[in-house]
């Protein structure tokens, strides 16, 4: 599936998420990210999703290419 571990992420990475609309739940859709320094914590990575940092936590799904998350959100979603 294309499917990346956070832990073998590093500064600079582009991966691409199923990003769920935080104000409509029901509503998913496949973005860009990139893998950023942490802005508060030198030893910790973040992605830079819609202009905010956020943390990566273990369960998130960060996927090598568009293509991979779309098969990924069609299998799941559909």
């Amino acid at each position: 599936m294309d499917m990346i571990d956070p832990s073998d992420v590093k500064v600079g990475d582009e991966v691409f998420v199923i990003y769920n609309n935080p104000h409509t739940p029901t509503v998913a859709n496949i973005r860009p990210a990139e893998i950023v320094q942490h802005p508060k914590d030198p030893n910790a990575l973040a992605l830079f999703l819609n202009e905010t940092f956020h943390v990566i936590e273990d369960n998130d799904a960060l996927f090598s290419s568009e293509e991979a998350a779309e098969r990924a959100f069609n299998q799941h979603y559909h």
